[in-house]
């Protein structure tokens, strides 16, 4: 392994090179596993908007779920490592990365962050080895932007027992996942509290988002909770507020904007290996100066973006990171990402808009990935926050 190139031709500037040896094996047996495990099936089931369970126990063995905490984590590792692996996952399939993000980065990270000790102790283990499967269910039918002011899922307190009523939408892994957890507003001080929801649970219903065109191996879900009882040990103990919660967010939306990256890179290899081979008045249309010219664009915006990210996670692992850093990653390295992937799509042709060709899925991806964890929107106002001192969201 450790013969091995260990760099991408699209890491430019060999930000990889800043991971320790042991990350760097890490990032090689992950690379691995997608390369051999996921590649070969990801436009199939991303084609028939499906989601292959059989790889779970795969992806769990190389160890990037649960990287974050001392209770699952295989190996002592740094925000940079764990952005890596998003990068890692997300060039060869962005649903399969959403799904790690979900269960590791959000709903890990609630528990991790929100939960009392017994409660790290009780789910982070089997949570890092694949065994528990969890989801995150904070948006909702008429809040996604606001949900800070907005959430209309509540929960009344009664003795030992919280009844959640409400509903919630577009929730990633939530069809299939044991736990997920639940977002919802105390009708008692107004503040909004955290609930690890069985998926067993009498009241709890999950129903598949049919029709999406973007990300399609994600299985999101509409749920409905009615008078779904949940008992007080099962309540996040250190969560108390909604800015309680943003310390779950702040972490993800960085990993988010890792993901975005990771697409933009696997865009740019497929077009990069489609110039080379495509031939158009008897040579490669890679020797095209046009051509040349979108390639370089798009390395250079992957360097930017990578750069950012770099930077992102070193303020993360000293501590220094803030929500308007987090915010404008998110923001920059989604919006680069969707101009490779345009730019990509265009070196392809026609080509571009079908799956075998390996640029369709990637273009089509960026579009969620773009979206969720905060509009583009969203986290630029909380850098024009950070920036002014004025709040402008309303």
């Amino acid at each position: 392994m450790t013969d091995a190139p260990t760099g991408l031709d699209a890491d430019f500037y060999s930000f990889q090179d800043l991971l320790d040896p042991v990350e760097q094996e890490a990032a090689l047996r992950l690379r691995d596993f997608m390369e051999r495990e996921v590649r070969p099936i990801a436009d199939d089931y991303w084609d028939r908007a499906e989601f292959p369970h059989h790889l779970i126990p795969g992806i769990a063995a190389t160890g990037v779920i649960g990287t974050a905490w001392p209770e699952s984590r295989r190996f002592p590792n740094s925000a940079l490592f764990r952005g890596w692996a998003a990068v890692e996952i997300a060039r060869v399939d962005a649903s399969f990365a959403t799904f790690v993000g979900v269960t590791s980065g959000l709903a890990m990270g609630a528990i991790g962050v929100g939960g009392s000790e017994e409660q790290r102790a009780e789910w982070l283990p089997p949570m890092g080895r694949g065994e528990v499967i969890g989801a995150f269910g904070l948006t909702e039918p008429l809040a996604g932007s606001d949900t800070a002011r907005g959430l209309r899922t509540t929960a009344v307190r009664r003795g030992d027992t919280w009844i959640l009523d409400g509903a919630k939408r577009w929730i990633g892994n939530a069809t299939f996942a044991d736990i997920t957890l639940i977002w919802a507003k105390d009708i008692d001080d107004g503040q909004v509290k955290g609930f690890i929801v069985r998926k067993d649970a009498p009241g709890f219903k999950t129903e598949k988002i049919e029709r999406k065109q973007s990300l399609r191996g994600v299985q999101n879900a509409d749920i409905t909770l009615s008078a779904v009882e949940v008992p007080e040990a099962d309540r996040l103990q250190r969560i108390d507020s909604f800015k309680d919660l943003a310390g779950v967010l702040g972490p993800t939306r960085v990993g988010v904007a890792w993901e975005a990256m990771g697409i933009a890179v696997g865009a740019h290899e497929a077009a990069v290996r489609y110039a080379k081979e495509r031939e158009q008045f008897g040579r490669p249309i890679a020797s095209f100066q046009l051509v040349q010219q979108k390639l370089a664009e798009n390395l250079a915006d992957v360097t930017a973006g990578l750069a950012v990210c770099v930077r992102a996670a070193q303020l993360e692992d000293a501590g220094r990171r803030r929500d308007e850093h987090a915010a404008m990653a998110k923001a920059f390295c989604t919006s680069r990402m969707r101009d490779v992937v345009a730019r990509a799509r265009a070196v392809l042709g026609g080509n571009g808009i079908q799956l075998d060709h390996g640029v369709a899925r990637y273009f089509a991806d960026a579009e969620a990935v773009y979206s969720y964890e905060g509009t583009y929107d969203m986290n630029t106002l909380i850098v024009g926050r950070a920036i002014t001192g004025r709040q402008a969201f309303v």
